[in-house]
């Protein structure tokens, strides 16, 4: 039996009280009240209600030493992105990884492996392949269903994914960028609970009063925080937060939900509000075993210092006091002993030359318009000079984009962007969404072809190059595992990411986040204009343009 004290912020009562938490085990089984002063506050903990843990470039275990130390105590991970590249077999890995981890990880199956029959994966999971996951009993519910067409021609493969479900009483996710009217009404009558895609407000509202859960997204790509912020005192009981993709510099610097918590706060929203949709909504919604600090509850709750920076203290998970004060109490080894571990993988392609690189062009061309802040990107039409191949157009902002399956041996696909603002220099990762091959952006061909060939070498990761007095310079960020994750620690991966971030600034990129923005230009469940297999793709025809 143990007894913990602070100032207690009940959230479900809406009110804050001097009291003691009585613990027995891992179930709170008394709060007594009491007149003490107290300085430090307990308050349920976080929960991200939509991850992809893969998208930290970090394995289960060593993404929840990163989100613990900032307040959250269990997280819904769809392992969807290493479901694409090596199917059943990722899946499982993240679950037998997460079993090391200090939170509580609540699995859903992924729908869409590969994301539309256009994408080429490393894997497919089919109808049957899901009922079976579901008969394991290990996952809460059914993943982002991204197929919208799908959905509203009621295909028999997808159709036969949602009644899995369904049919267990179980949630089913949403994925529905801009859809509205009628044809949202139908998406929802599949049995569709939530969407973490809305970008704009009345599109929220509409979704939410069609009977959706809104999840507010604000990751390391996509933030949609501040344009759906008045909710939160509108419709707080409809609401989750969620960081959907972040990276873990991102993690470390900004906390996950708790920086989602603390601008609401600093915006004047009501504590009791925020703190209902960061901590009590998703335990409701998803049926998650989970405390929110009653008696009969798990003792999943945090101690910070105040209810404005929500600096951690304390953070406990079934009773266990996993850390305090920048200290983790002693655990399972969160490197997994990754010496001696097979790491997964999915890896095969040759190096590639500049030539396979050439494109020509004529007057008129359509590149992706990258959209600072949104997944979303347009089609923007450029005029350019007629060439035998147009490698850049620095004054324009136009840059080269590169497209390679890593499952085969295929020619690269090649198009233009505009928008990430490099003055020289080329990026490449093989963090590429959802399929994960090979994505890269640059201002000429050998410094792609560098960029690219460094990842083909490690089979994965994400790397820089540049040319520096007649010399191309590299560096990179192997990723071993799956050619997504990296089985060193978060702090080693952030420091490592963040220095291979600010040195894409250095080259004159302009978005705050280069990795993660080139991760959705081939993302083709995403409007307007990406790349992928075939080229380039319009998502108002959904079909490729060459």
């Amino acid at each position: 039996m143990k007894k913990i004290e602070g100032n207690i912020v009940d959230v479900v009562a809406r009110e804050i009280y001097p009291a003691s938490l009585i613990i027995e085990n891992d179930v709170i089984v008394d709060v007594i009240k009491n007149n003490n002063i107290y300085s430090e506050y307990i308050i349920p903990g976080f929960i991200d209600s939509h991850v992809h843990i893969e998208s930290s470039m970090l394995t289960p275990s060593n993404f929840s030493k990163l989100v613990s130390k900032n307040g959250t105590v269990a997280i819904v991970s769809d392992p969807h992105e290493i479901a694409n590249v090596l199917g059943i077999e990722g899946i499982k890995y993240m679950i037998n990884n997460a079993k090391n981890a200090d939170i509580k990880i609540n699995f859903t199956i992924p729908s869409c492996v590969p994301a539309t029959p256009l994408d080429a994966s490393g894997a497919c999971i089919s109808a049957e392949d899901v009922d079976k996951l579901f008969k394991s009993n290990n996952f809460i519910g059914l993943s982002e269903m991204m197929n919208v067409p799908g959905v509203l021609a009621g295909d028999k493969e997808v159709m036969e994914k949602i009644n899995s479900a369904l049919k267990r009483n179980l949630v089913v996710d949403g994925h529905a960028p801009l859809l509205i009217g009628e044809e949202l009404k139908k998406y929802i009558a599949a049995g569709i609970s939530t969407d973490h895609e809305c970008s704009e407000l009345d599109e929220a509202r509409e979704k939410i009063y069609n009977g959706m859960k809104i999840i507010i997204r604000e990751g390391s790509a996509a933030e949609n925080y501040e344009k759906l912020k008045s909710l939160i005192a509108t419709n707080s009981d409809d609401l989750m937060f969620c960081t959907d993709d972040s990276h873990p510099d991102s993690i470390i610097k900004y906390g996950g939900i708790k920086k989602i918590v603390k601008m609401a706060i600093r915006d004047g929203f009501d504590i009791f509000d925020v703190l209902k949709i960061a901590c009590i909504n998703p335990i409701l919604h998803y049926n998650l075993n989970v405390g929110t600090l009653k008696v009969g509850d798990k003792a999943d709750f945090i101690k910070i210092e105040n209810l404005k920076s929500f600096e951690v203290i304390d953070t406990y998970i079934s009773g266990r006091k996993i850390y305090q004060n920048n200290e983790f109490s002693k655990s399972t080894d969160s490197t997994l002993h990754v010496n001696k571990e097979i790491l997964p993988n999915n890896f095969n392609h040759d190096l590639i030359t500049k030539d396979q690189l050439v494109l020509s062009v004529n007057k008129n061309i359509y590149a992706i318009g990258v959209i600072p802040g949104e997944l979303l990107t347009t089609k923007n039409k450029v005029v350019v000079e007629k060439s035998d191949n147009l490698e850049s157009d620095i004054s324009k902002d136009l840059l080269k984009i590169v497209y390679i399956n890593r499952y085969s041996n295929s020619l690269p696909q090649v198009g233009y962007v505009v928008g990430f603002g490099f003055k020289k220099g080329a990026i490449a990762s093989s963090i590429s969404h959802d399929s994960h091959n090979i994505i890269a952006v640059g201002c000429s061909d050998i410094e792609i072809e560098h960029a690219v060939n460094t990842i083909i070498k490690n089979k994965g990761g994400l790397s820089v190059a540049y040319k520096k007095d007649n010399s191309i310079f590299t560096d990179e960020l192997p990723l071993p595992i799956a050619g997504i994750m990296s089985n060193r620690d978060g702090e080693y991966v952030a420091k490592k990411y963040s220095n291979l971030s600010k040195l894409a600034l250095t080259l004159g990129c302009k978005i705050k986040a280069p990795f993660m923005t080139l991760a959705f230009m081939s993302l083709l469940v995403i409007p307007e204009f990406k790349i992928g297999e075939n080229g380039m793709f319009d998502y108002s025809k959904f079909s490729f343009i060459n």
